[in-house]
């Protein structure tokens, strides 16, 4: 079996629950992972979040996570925030380390729109990979004022007010998206069942 995925609940995720519910929905068993020990239990992890790069690095530290995560080898999925903080730097409330998985940083998008980026917008696939597997037609629910800029291990690009952002990375066994696929309706359903279904640890 390698369908149990772990919801990573570091305090500062507040679409956690919609994350379960869509795993579920697509297949996967999920539990929520309270406590570092609780890794052990899953086949692949889920880094959820909604908030500040900087509050997100300071709970998973307070709440024991750092060390677990830099030694994880088994796939996991960074959603928003979670996405962010796959990265080495961010710049939100000044400048934070973040887990380094891949070599990134997040800063602002600077645009002449509204930000938060908000709203469902499409996928330009650049590096096709099993999580994006079938989606490369669909949109997906955005919400939010900061991007991943990185060159090496892009999946996909989204494109607002003229601007190229960053929308999902792809780097050994972590995956990066910067939408939220629990709130993308049937797309999102795909995109998490295309995650469980993947192999297990690399």
């Amino acid at each position: 079996m390698s369908n149990i995925i772990g919801v990573v609940n570091y305090g500062i995720a507040g679409n956690i629950h919609s994350i379960k519910k869509a795993i579920i929905e697509a297949g996967g068993v999920a539990v929520v992972i309270d406590k570092p020990e609780q890794f052990e239990d899953v086949d692949k992890l889920v880094l959820p979040g909604v908030g500040s790069f900087k509050d997100a690095m300071q709970k998973l530290k307070n709440d024991g996570f750092l060390e677990p995560l830099q030694k994880n080898t088994k796939p996991i999925l960074g959603i928003c925030l979670g996405m962010q903080i796959l990265s080495s730097l961010g710049f939100e409330y000044g400048k934070t380390k973040g887990l380094n998985f891949i070599q990134a940083e997040v800063k602002p998008i600077l645009v002449d729109d509204v930000i938060p980026h908000v709203g469902f917008n499409t996928l330009d696939v650049i590096n096709s990979n099993e999580v994006l597997n079938g989606l490369e037609n669909e949109e997906f629910y955005f919400m939010h004022s900061y991007e991943v800029v990185n060159y090496i291990n892009i999946a996909s690009l989204t494109e607002y007010d003229e601007h190229k952002f960053i929308s999902s990375i792809k780097k050994d066994n972590i995956y990066g998206v910067q939408f939220h696929p629990e709130k993308s309706r049937k797309a999102g359903i795909k995109l998490f069942k295309n995650f469980i279904n993947l192999k297990g640890a690399n």
